[in-house]
């Protein structure tokens, strides 16, 4: 952290990764340093954050997510070091394509009694012929849950 110009978070959010980034990690970090979260909200403290950078003019975030999202704490808004976005990071059209895709193919293989998808590779619904798709449903994760059959 003391050396890096840009951190990027893109980890999962549990007990070992909420508040990550607190305010003796921001302390570490360079002054002008730039800080994105594109993972969970409460991965950084951001109370914290906001007053690092209420105190540190030249140090910029780029937040995609918020530790009560969608609420955002006192101060956020308004540091001119700040850039906010309501939660769009998957928004590529590619990706929301293939979440499309994947919900269509869950709601078919379902009223159709297919079983549920055991690979962790997706693409063959996502980059296949449709004739070609695999007979089940893609992304149903809580299948054992549903007593649904699984390939």
């Amino acid at each position: 952290l003391q050396e890096a110009d840009v951190v990027s978070l893109h980890c999962n959010l549990d007990d070992s990764t909420r508040h990550l980034i607190n305010k003796q990690r921001l302390a570490l970090m360079k002054r002008d340093a730039v800080l994105v979260n594109a993972a969970r909200g409460p991965c950084i403290d951001e109370a914290a954050l906001v007053k690092h950078m209420q105190e540190h003019p030249d140090f910029r975030a780029g937040l995609d997510v918020y530790e009560d999202e969608p609420a955002m704490k006192p101060g956020l808004t308004q540091l001119p070091n700040a850039v906010i976005v309501p939660h769009i990071a998957s928004a590529s059209m590619w990706t929301r394509s293939g979440m499309s895709t994947l919900a269509a193919a869950n709601v078919a293989a379902c009223v159709n009694g297919l079983p549920a998808y055991n690979q962790m590779d997706i693409t063959p619904f996502l980059e296949a012929p449709i004739a070609s798709l695999p007979a089940a449903a893609p992304s149903i994760v809580n299948a054992k849950d549903l007593n649904m059959k699984v390939l």
